[in-house]
């Protein structure tokens, strides 16, 4: 039975309860945000809330304290839920590289070669809004990346409208959680304010029950203080990022589009109007996930040909000029063996007798070059050959010479 595809996916992810929760490498964060959120507001509870109670007339007001801070609490744990355990808008990887996108290139050689070769453009333009944008090919997941689209190193996964891999939820935040992240970074800021306001109330009333100061108050209650810091301090981290993200919905761009195209003053195609962005990224449908990780994975049929990124294959001239290379020095070789038989005719010193043969052998369908062997026969000591046999041999030279060439020049 084959298996489920969150079993063997080639991210760097971590499910839960069968591929129903996916999380990102470093999930082991999550208990130190939860324990960053739930201690703050356990001490306030118990040591501020509870207090504050006493001090209005009426018993509603001083449980909707307490009741408020419950509430708020419930809502960043939510929050912080659905932006770490959901798919963020991974893009499914490609089991072989696109074979439409191949497209025929001749590359040069060491040795002044020219060789056609298939290989993927490593960008290519797509229009958005009749604007045309280049996208980038993802070598990992052998697909062209969509607009806005972007491949996390950590979590090892392309991204559609990457953002950001935030370590603190541990996660990328891409299209389908943004929002949830966004909302769960404002509600945080709000609950440190909240925190930080009702602890100074009670500092306050503490000061007026007791007609003493400050720091007497503060004494009284050390964990109001702690708490007010604590608050303090969260509030730059988290309302920081509210603030700019609260600009980047603005202006419709991701935090990887700010940072990375900061300097190259690009018009944003994205953009639509500070309303319209602000709908786009709060009202509209959140996209369904693009992988089912429940599902039974399903066998590929296997391929004859492996596809890379650049391949090479040597057409017909090639494999002429090739034939020819070896050609060549076969006939240089033979031609230097019909020249010793001269000399040796000549000198009149060698052997009595020459004889010149060719041969002519045949690979395939293809002819190679004759091939000249020179036979030497022994005669007696000093006799040299007649006029009749020198004639005939240096005709069967010539022959073989003119052959040569014109197999060469061919």
């Amino acid at each position: 039975m084959a298996g489920r595809v969150y079993e063997t996916w080639k991210g760097s992810n971590k499910f839960l309860f069968g591929g129903r929760l996916i999380f990102g490498p470093d999930a082991w964060s999550l208990p130190f945000t939860l324990l960053l959120i739930i201690t703050p507001v356990t001490l306030f509870s118990v040591f501020v809330a509870t207090h504050l109670r006493h001090e209005f007339f009426s018993n509603i007001a001083g449980d909707a304290i307490l009741v408020v801070a419950i509430l708020f609490t419930l809502l960043v744990l939510i929050l912080l839920f659905l932006t770490s355990a959901r798919d963020p808008g991974i893009v499914p990887r490609n089991l072989h590289p696109p074979e439409e996108e191949l497209c025929d290139e001749t590359t040069v050689s060491t040795d002044g070669r020219q060789t056609p070769t298939a290989q993927i453009p490593r960008t290519k333009e797509v229009m958005v809004y009749g604007v045309p944008v280049r996208v980038k090919y993802c070598d990992t997941c052998m697909l062209y990346r969509p607009p806005r689209c972007s491949h996390c190193s950590i979590c090892n996964n392309c991204v559609e409208r990457f953002d950001h891999h935030c370590p603190w939820v541990g996660q990328c935040i891409g299209v389908r959680n943004y929002r949830f992240f966004f909302m769960f970074v404002s509600s945080a800021t709000l609950l440190c304010i909240y925190v930080f306001s009702m602890s100074a109330l009670y500092i306050k009333f503490l000061m007026d029950n007791n007609h003493g100061t400050v720091w007497r108050a503060m004494r009284e209650s050390p964990w109001s203080v702690m708490l007010m810091i604590y608050s303090f301090i969260s509030l730059w981290f988290v309302g920081g990022l509210t603030g700019f993200h609260f600009y980047l919905i603005s202006t419709n761009q991701t935090t990887y589009e700010n940072f990375r195209y900061r300097s190259d003053n690009r018009i944003n195609v994205y953009d639509r109007g500070c309303s319209n962005n602000f709908l786009e990224t709060f009202c509209s449908k959140v996209k369904p996930s693009r992988n089912d990780f429940r599902a039974f994975m399903r066998e590929e049929p296997s391929r004859n040909t492996t596809l890379a990124i650049t391949w090479e294959r040597p057409g017909e001239e090639e494999e002429e000029c090739l034939e020819l290379e070896e050609r060549r020095p076969k006939v240089e070789d033979d031609l230097d063996i019909d020249e010793d038989a001269m000399k040796v005719q000549k000198e009149g010193s060698g052997p009595a007798h020459q004889r010149v043969e060719i041969d002519q052998m045949r690979v395939g369908s293809s002819e190679r070059a004759p091939t000249i062997r020179s036979e030497v026969r022994h005669g007696n000591w000093g006799e040299r050959s007649s006029p009749q046999e020198d004639a005939t041999s240096g005709s069967l030279v010539r022959d073989s010479r003119s052959y040569a060439a014109a197999e060469e020049g061919r």
